[in-house]
């Protein structure tokens, strides 16, 4: 039986899309906050965040030891959106790993490593996932990858190396590099205008 008029089509669904927003500006945000990008031997705050259908990653992730999302803090992204944000710049400060959220803006607990795709797993082939570039990391790669899977709507990461902003989606990624981030509201250190 196919799903037909069953599906829901997460990517273009709105609640999905506004939290896809509200994480791409955190980032950015946090991006932003951070003044040492070109300081040589310090790394800036780091942060790898996938957005997810159903009710595990199990199949697909293992834990990152003690690396949790505090829960406690903040449990979700969009209805608090300050405390998202302050959590999340404490957490790409001190913590390694990926934060996991459902598609319903509510926030995973224990923060994962993700598997490296398969040949039998489902999704895009290898040769369907655009090819790595030379500014990615491991983080991105992973982020790349995960992005392919099923039940994975998107990821986003925030660059330790350059504060660079990138979100995937099925095999493919749009990224921003800290002087493109928050568009025409980003203001160089000169006070000038930048579009």
């Amino acid at each position: 039986m196919g799903y037909g008029d069953l599906h829901i089509d997460y990517e273009s669904h709105s609640n999905v899309r506004e939290l896809l927003d509200c994480l791409t500006f955190v980032l950015e945000g946090i991006s932003l906050e951070f003044e040492k990008w070109d300081t040589r031997h310090v790394k800036g705050p780091g942060l790898y965040v996938a957005v997810v259908t159903g009710p595990t990653v199990a199949e697909f992730a293992d834990p990152m030891g003690n690396n949790h999302w505090p829960v406690s803090r903040c449990r979700t992204v969009c209805d608090g959106l300050d405390s998202f944000y302050e959590t999340a710049r404490d957490v790409a400060r001190t913590r390694d790993g990926a934060v996991v959220v459902s598609v319903d803006d509510v926030l995973q607990r224990q923060m994962v490593r993700f598997r490296d795709l398969k040949p039998d797993d489902s999704g895009p082939s290898t040769a369907e996932i655009a090819d790595y570039e030379d500014w990615m990391g491991a983080r991105h790669m992973s982020a790349l990858d995960t992005s392919a899977r099923p039940n994975v709507v998107s990821t986003l990461t925030l660059s330790e190396e350059t504060g660079r902003v990138t979100v995937f989606q099925r095999g493919t990624f749009e990224t921003y590099t800290r002087g493109e981030l928050g568009g025409e509201w980003n203001i160089e250190t000169d006070g000038r205008l930048t579009t």
